[in-house]
């Protein structure tokens, strides 16, 4: 494909959205028609649907659908973590299987890694699946679901050795949620809402066709995951994850037009981190205070902050392009989008004052600074924690000495990790 220039990309892109984009087009249709032109994903591989485009270049194709005022793609685990992995490590008829709904929002999708005894420690995971003729058993619990009440998929990782290396015995997995075998329980959060579940697993089933890579070597295609995962999770791309609300078959059938984002902290952080800054840049304005030179500098450090994230997004994207997969240095913008949180948590309570101690949308800016402040907890938690991802910087982008692992070389079955124990 000849590389574009910029400008030759949002050209193309206006083009074909002036001649396409209709806001009384059902949301699900244009979802549709979007993901087929491949400027839905743009930076996602031509065959599926994509256009091979870099992180600048896709820029412009935001730049372009912005200036027409037509709906973006739909967002959330399944094309921000799930759609890449299957790209990366799926065959040919899982590609073809799974991505057309996923790019379409026809079905959403969940990520069952993390459990009680195994956040951190992923590896030490416990849920196991057993092979029973074409198809998987799998038995266990997972925990801090996101979206796992609304899913029709999970990307799901399980022990399917025991007597190897811990790292060594697992297996990736695309599970249906919709079925007995799978009870989701959601976990009620101090901003009133529950994005995060439990999820238990009992004798669920999963056929064998949908082992993503190969049996006992999924720890590499989870990693691929996770990076995808650190990635999206950094500022540069937490406005698109917090703008992929939950939908419903009937909002598919509404007109595009009448597609609005997520709501409470969802929509606080896509308030906060889109449009370029969106909320960010606005505070002194929004609360009354644009003479106020000590928040305006704090405003500026903060964007400060949004703007090397989106710098590490774009050396990302471009090792991507250059077709390597996203690698530690994700890590960084992770580390750097809880801080950044922190602080916008912070300076958005200060800047509210007494306001900030009420919530509700009749507070002002409708409560979406009070949402991101009891929200603001769960980025530096998920996608690996503040401390894991310093470990990750240190070991694999500064060279530092790696911590000692003395279960490297010992069998699962010999070790006490998390909730398991030796009898």
């Amino acid at each position: 494909m000849t590389t574009l220039t910029p400008p030759t990309v949002r050209e193309d892109a206006e083009t074909w959205l002036r001649e396409n984009w209709d806001p009384e087009m059902a949301l699900g249709r244009w979802w549709e028609r979007l993901a087929d032109s491949g400027w839905g994903f743009p930076t996602w591989p031509e065959r599926w649907f994509g256009r091979g485009l870099t992180s600048d270049q896709a820029k412009q194709v935001d730049a372009a659908r912005a200036a027409i005022g037509a709906v973006g793609p739909p967002s959330g685990i399944g094309v921000m973590m799930a759609g890449p992995t299957i790209v990366d490590h799926g065959t040919d008829e899982q590609r073809q299987r799974f991505l057309p709904n996923m790019v379409s929002g026809k079905e959403i999708w969940c990520q069952l890694f993390s459990e009680p005894g195994a956040g951190s420690d992923l590896a030490g995971l416990q849920t196991r699946a057993e092979r029973d003729g074409d198809e998987w058993i799998v038995n266990g619990q997972k925990v801090w679901t996101s979206g796992a009440q609304y899913s029709k998929w999970g990307i799901l990782i399980a022990r399917t050795d025991p007597d190897v290396p811990k790292h060594e015995g697992i297996t990736y997995f695309v599970i249906d949620m919709d079925q007995p075998g799978v009870e989701v329980r959601p976990l009620k959060e101090m901003t009133g809402g529950a994005t995060f579940n439990e999820v238990f697993l009992t004798d669920a089933r999963v056929p064998h066709a949908n082992v993503i890579g190969e049996v006992n070597r999924g720890w590499a295609v989870a990693v691929t995951t996770l990076a995808h995962e650190r990635s999206s999770l950094g500022a540069s791309g937490m406005a698109g994850a917090a703008g992929g609300a939950m939908i419903g078959r009937n909002d598919l059938d509404r007109p595009a037009g009448q597609r609005t984002g997520g709501g409470g902290e969802m929509a606080g952080m896509a308030a906060a981190f889109g449009g370029g800054g969106g909320l960010v840049k606005d505070l002194p304005a929004l609360v009354g205070r644009q003479d106020d030179r000590v928040l305006r500098d704090k405003v500026m450090r903060i964007y400060t902050l949004m703007e090397i994230t989106r710098f590490t997004s774009l050396r990302v994207q471009a090792a991507k392009a250059a077709g390597r997969g996203p690698g530690p240095e994700v890590s960084t913008g992770k580390l750097v989008a809880s801080e950044l949180v922190r602080q916008l948590r912070d300076v958005g309570l200060e800047a509210l004052g007494p306001h900030g101690q009420l919530m509700g949308v009749d507070t002002p800016l409708g409560g979406l600074l009070q949402q991101l402040a009891l929200f603001s907890p769960a980025i530096s938690i998920a996608g690996g924690s503040d401390e894991i991802q310093r470990n990750i910087i240190g070991e694999r982008v500064l060279g530092l000495p790696r911590e000692p692992r003395v279960d490297k070389d010992v069998p699962f079955t010999e070790l006490t990790v998390g909730t398991k124990h030796r009898d």
